[in-house]
């Protein structure tokens, strides 16, 4: 088979003139786009013939009707500059004598081609970037000015797709959820005020890992998770097998109000973080080494025993630790109860807080946003963006799927076919 020959610029642009300013234009090693660049003047010669072309198929429909006089005819151009990928063009757009012509490359009243400038500005804006930022890329990138209200109309769009987003219903019943608060501000009457945002991460019963919810209010307390739970019992969710939650006040409370079956396990590296925060640098190391053998034992008894063992070297220089876990010890060893694989599903709110470092990573440049839903908005854009990073299947699924068959019976089988 004969290798294609790769076309000359000769073949690309028979016009010597505009292939000398095509070449120079490479060659300068400037801004491809932008206005009065050479691209930009080809898109816009593109965009302008298509026009035509347009008007041209809709006139020849017009011959073509059983009509003994044809009544609609060509009637001038009117011009316009619209936005694009490649800068500013300027185009005119065709007009009939009856006005009945609808443009579809670029609609009447529309500036801006659809070559993807909202996607721009929307990924620009999903990874942190401030309306000005965005302003300042897209008039490096592409030569184009657009204003603060245009930038926010086109970020207010995605509000639609979150409101649905927020209000879709949800699966009848999942393995684990995961509950956890991250921390931001918002200017409420002219002051910067504190927000929480409660983030529900939830693995149905096929392993499938999902957002369930972002919720925003004042501060993070149990009355607050009770309207998310209440939320979640709203849009469909009947059943869910396990909670791993933090050690905030009255959190296993809310959770038995709206969902009295479920096992709540409290999260242990939330504990062991508490619990070394006041140990002395040189101690540091010892403490989480003994606190680990509790965590790692395998049964409740042995854990207890080492629970005890800590206590009788530690009691004297730190009291408080144990005294905590014995407060605690029904909800930090819920998990001890099941199979290693469940073990590690359970036991830590772990999988959350990484939701929250890719939120953290696109707003750590931001302190105050304008308001609620600005701060949602950017939030949701961050997680859609990042879909790769947390909404995949649930690591060894298929061995952990089993355990729990066996560990729950029909209770869990009966939703495998929803």
């Amino acid at each position: 088979m004969k290798k294609k020959k790769n076309p000359s610029l000769e073949d690309l642009f028979p016009d010597p003139e505009l292939r000398k300013r095509v070449t120079d234009q490479l060659y300068s090693r400037g801004s491809l786009f932008g206005e009065g660049s050479v691209f930009s003047e080809m898109m816009q010669a593109m965009v302008n013939a298509a026009l035509e072309g347009e008007v041209n198929h809709f006139m020849d429909e017009q011959s073509a009707r059983d009509e003994p006089i044809a009544t609609n005819c060509r009637n001038g151009h009117v011009g316009k500059t619209v936005r694009s990928t490649a800068g500013p063009l300027m185009i005119k757009t065709p007009r009939d004598r009856l006005g009945e012509h609808e443009p579809l490359l670029v609609k009447k009243r529309e500036r801006e081609l659809r070559t993807g400038m909202d996607e721009i500005i929307l990924s620009l804006y999903a990874r942190g970037n401030s309306i000005s930022d965005i302003q300042q890329q897209l008039r490096q990138l592409y030569g184009v000015d657009l204003s603060d209200g245009l930038i926010s109309s086109i970020t207010d769009q995605v509000m639609d797709e979150v409101t649905a987003w927020q209000q879709r219903l949800l699966s009848a019943s999942y393995a684990i959820i995961y509950l956890d608060a991250v921390h931001y501000r918002t200017r409420q009457d002219g002051m910067s005020k504190a927000r929480a945002v409660h983030t529900v991460y939830g693995v149905n019963v096929h392993g499938q890992r999902d957002i369930l919810g972002l919720y925003v209010f004042e501060a993070e307390g149990s009355r607050g998770w009770v309207q998310v739970l209440e939320d979640l019992k709203r849009r469909g969710v009947e059943n869910v097998f396990f909670f791993c939650v933090d050690g905030l006040k009255g959190f296993k409370d809310a959770i038995k109000e709206i969902y009295p079956l479920a096992i709540v396990q409290r999260c242990i590296v939330h504990k062991v973080r508490r619990s070394v925060r006041f140990v002395s640098h040189k101690d540091l190391k010892s403490v989480c080494v003994d606190l680990r053998k509790i965590y790692t034992a395998a049964n409740r008894l042995t854990a207890r025993q080492a629970l005890d063992a800590f206590g009788n070297k530690w009691n004297k220089r730190y009291p408080e630790i144990m005294k905590q876990w014995l407060e605690e010890w029904d909800d930090l060893m819920a998990f001890m109860d099941f199979t290693e694989s469940i073990r590690r599903m359970i036991y830590t709110t772990n999988p959350v807080e990484a939701v929250h470092r890719i939120l953290r990573k696109v707003t750590k440049t931001k302190g105050t946003w304008p308001n609620d839903q600005s701060l949602l908005k950017q939030l949701y854009l961050a997680l859609k963006y990042n879909e790769k990073s947390w909404k995949r299947t649930a690591f060894h699924w298929s061995r952990i799927q089993q355990e729990l068959i066996a560990e729950f019976g029909d209770t869990y089988a009966q939703y495998l076919d929803d």
